[in-house]
């Protein structure tokens, strides 16, 4: 029986209409003096701190703790703002899905295994009403690899639950081949799902346990009993 299940954000849990790559490239051009500074990155599956890392390298900005706070302090205002004015949403199936998961006989402990530093994660889902069911969870300040982040979401739900947890009692919910990726990492069992940028036939090919077009196409028995 399945114990944790650790949630990505975007493209999983939401689709914010692009706030936070639109935030990061209004951080790179009134921050740092970078127009179209988002140009040539890639932001899906990946940790925050990693894509700003590769924005530094790309325009020669040192990459010092004080430039990486100097960016986050301006990013989660920006973000703030940005979730206001874009028309996004909740994804398929996943109001439903939390519902049944937290009405189980036995329910798991529900928790975020993200790129997204901590407080932009709590920005994004509180804006869409859905930070207050996550409990606990992995974030891109605890580091800049998924899956170092997937080991401390494994410990921390550990730690929560007050009992080691085998590979078979997590389960990884995510849209991208990163997600597979940081689930096997930690022996969890992982579901891709389809409603990010990556299609359901790319998904298959990662050989998650499950792989679906939307959270709606499968119930919390199935992935958890």
């Amino acid at each position: 029986m399945v114990r944790l299940v650790l949630f990505d954000i975007d493209g999983t849990l939401i689709q914010s209409g692009g706030a936070g790559e639109k935030s990061f490239a209004r951080v790179c051009a009134t921050e740092f003096g970078v127009p179209n500074g988002t140009a040539r990155l890639h932001f899906a599956g990946r940790t925050d701190p990693s894509i700003i890392r590769e924005f530094f390298e790309q325009h020669q900005i040192p990459a010092t703790p004080e430039n990486f706070q100097r960016f986050f302090d301006r990013y989660v205002f920006c973000l703030d703002f940005m979730l206001g004015q874009l028309a996004g949403r909740v994804l398929p199936g996943v109001e439903r899905m939390i519902t049944e998961m937290k009405t189980m006989p036995e329910p798991p402990l529900l928790g975020l295994l993200t790129g997204n530093i901590r407080l932009g994660a709590e920005i994004k889902l509180s804006h869409y009403g859905l930070w207050e069911h996550f409990r606990t969870g992995g974030f891109a300040d605890d580091h800049e690899d998924r899956n170092q982040i997937a080991m401390v979401a494994r410990e921390r739900g550990a730690k929560f639950l007050r009992r080691k947890l085998s590979g078979d009692e997590i389960l990884v919910i995510g849209d991208t081949p990163r997600d597979v990726e940081c689930g096997r990492a930690i022996g969890a069992k992982t579901l891709a799902v389809a409603t990010g940028m990556y299609p359901i036939e790319k998904l298959r090919g990662e050989k998650a346990d499950w792989a679906v077009e939307t959270l709606e196409q499968i119930s919390a028995a199935q992935l958890c009993l």
